[in-house]
């Protein structure tokens, strides 16, 4: 095994640990919340699991990635192509695991909102979650173009 091919590997542990853990922090944010709305509103617990879920899709992006960026790492990759791939895993892991974290906070006053007995905050938190998966989403898009720089 290279230096190159484990410089690629530490970029594949960055997109799967980094993304689940954001996603991991930000479900048990927005868990713990639906856990007080039930106290005050025991018969939306569907509501209020449909927005702590949530956070759960940045963990998803970064396997999506890991999968798509595994089958690139080879013992004799070149400098570039690690690089290339260790960037990906950098850019995934790091933008899921603040937007999960953050989307979890979102969602978790959202479902304070909601368990206040505020019915509109429903379909507001889903709005404002949203924003962070946003950048969740763009990470994971960049990373597929990323691949295209592979072949050069």
């Amino acid at each position: 095994m290279s230096e190159m091919s484990i410089l690629a590997i530490a970029g594949l542990g960055l997109m799967v640990g980094l993304a689940g853990a954001g996603s991991a922090w930000g479900l048990s944010v927005a868990g713990q919340a639906v856990m007080g709305m039930i106290k005050k509103r025991p018969n939306d617990f569907g509501k209020g699991m449909i927005l702590s879920s949530m956070p759960a899709t940045q963990g998803i992006y970064g396997f999506v990635a890991f999968m798509m960026f595994s089958g690139e790492v080879t013992s004799t990759m070149s400098p570039y192509k690690a690089a290339v791939v260790f960037a990906a895993g950098l850019a995934i892991g790091l933008a899921c695991f603040i937007s999960g974290i953050y989307q979890g906070k979102v969602c978790a006053a959202g479902i304070a909102t909601y368990g206040s007995g505020n019915d509109k905050a429903f379909g507001n938190t889903l709005i404002l979650a949203a924003f962070p998966e946003f950048y969740a989403i763009l990470s994971l898009v960049a990373s597929i173009m990323m691949i295209g720089l592979l072949g050069k």
